[in-house]
């Protein structure tokens, strides 16, 4: 007991720290500031690296192509060595679009990871506009959403403004896990440390990444982060290390038609790519999954391990509860404006311990598909 109440403290003491000193990280909003119209709207290019995307296309390339944005406009999707027709999809949606190509990609040169490179084609066929905005095929806009970009990044002189897509919450599953998935990816990357000049915290979310076209070539092109897995965190450090000003904001004008119906369809998603996160180190990946359990687990188990020491009349029992739910209370309240922002009740909350301990057995799932040759694997393709 006294063991759970010293863990059960130092939980509460890291739930503080990040309640109250974390860059405010589980807050939802303000999201997207409206700006002011800039003088002449500059050249946009959409990049749209696609493989195997006939299926969504339908759902979101319209959205994209019909964009009403007061200066030129022009959408590029790379067919990255699809097997479906991908490239025929887009070509029948966007028959009547002067505005929009198709580009297949090249293969493949060694050492870049599948997306990054796609993306290269993309620019290199882009031409010279001022601003490139990376986005997923999956993705669906808003009207007006790439006026209001572009309006923020001018109005803001942002080098990158990135949007965090909402991510589908129709399936049990995807409720369960995808409100966590955003709430701890903000926990790592606080969005207001991202937007704010002087920090080193940098992400980005690469459904969504208007970047000036100039201040990516200065610092190095998508050729510096080509073997990236996790291509928006690797841009969003790129464009913030070479003194870039980020903007990173969640947003519902940006959402992703893409579905998780299973627990496999998540968990994939994940397991791909968390072991890359913690460079491939061991010493990492048990440093997160203890902390997870530090976190996440000790305060469910000293609140309930001090109720029964309680009913047993143990002497530190009362300490142990309170501190343990202080710290799962804490917990809950951080989780809630994320349940929210998916129209989610507040009652899930205290069940984050339970999701958590999901996300730590995927990183080290991770690590086992990386030891076993599968990291990275994706639509048929290993990462490099």
């Amino acid at each position: 007991m006294v063991v759970l109440g010293v863990l059960a403290l130092a939980a509460l003491v890291g739930w503080l720290y990040l309640a109250l000193g974390h860059g405010g990280f589980w807050k939802t909003g303000p999201l997207l500031p409206p700006g002011t119209d800039p003088p002449e709207w500059p050249d946009v290019v959409a990049v749209v690296p696609a493989r195997d995307e006939a299926a969504v296309l339908p759902e979101t390339l319209p959205t994209l192509l019909t964009q009403r944005y007061p200066g030129d406009f022009t959408v590029v999707l790379v067919d990255d060595g699809s097997s479906d027709g991908t490239a025929d999809t887009a070509e029948h949606l966007a028959r009547d679009q002067a505005n929009f190509r198709v580009v297949r990609a090249k293969d493949r040169p060694d050492g870049w990871a599948g997306k990054v490179w796609a993306m290269s084609e993309g620019v290199r066929a882009a031409g010279e506009p001022e601003f490139l905005l990376f986005t997923d095929a999956d993705i669906a806009y808003a009207p007006g959403t790439v006026t209001k970009l572009v309006r923020a990044a001018t109005s803001e002189e942002r080098t990158l403004v990135s949007q965090m897509a909402t991510l589908s919450t129709r399936t049990g599953w995807e409720r369960a896990l995808v409100p966590a998935f955003v709430y701890f990816f903000a926990q790592l990357y606080p969005f207001r440390r991202v937007t704010r000049d002087g920090t080193r915290t940098a992400a980005a979310a690469g459904g969504c990444m208007l970047v000036r076209r100039a201040a990516l070539a200065y610092a190095g092109g998508l050729a510096a982060i080509k073997n990236a897995l996790i291509d928006d965190v690797a841009l969003g450090r790129l464009i913030k290390r070479d003194g870039g000003r980020c903007r990173l904001d969640l947003s519902r004008d940006v959402v992703s038609r893409r579905p998780y119906p299973r627990l496999s369809d998540l968990w994939t998603m994940v397991a791909r790519s968390a072991y890359h996160q913690l460079r491939y180190s061991p010493a990492l990946l048990a440093g997160t999954v203890l902390t997870l359990l530090l976190m996440y687990a000790v305060p469910p188990a000293a609140t309930l391990a001090g109720l029964i020491g309680l009913a047993l009349g143990a002497k530190t029992a009362a300490l142990t509860t309170t501190t343990g739910l202080l710290a799962w209370t804490i917990m809950a309240a951080t989780y809630t404006p994320m349940l929210r922002f998916y129209c989610l009740s507040p009652l899930r909350a205290p069940a984050l311990p339970l999701v958590a301990l999901m996300y730590a057995a995927m990183t080290v799932d991770s690590a086992r598909r990386h030891r076993t040759g599968k990291g990275g694997a994706w639509k048929g393709r290993t990462a490099p």
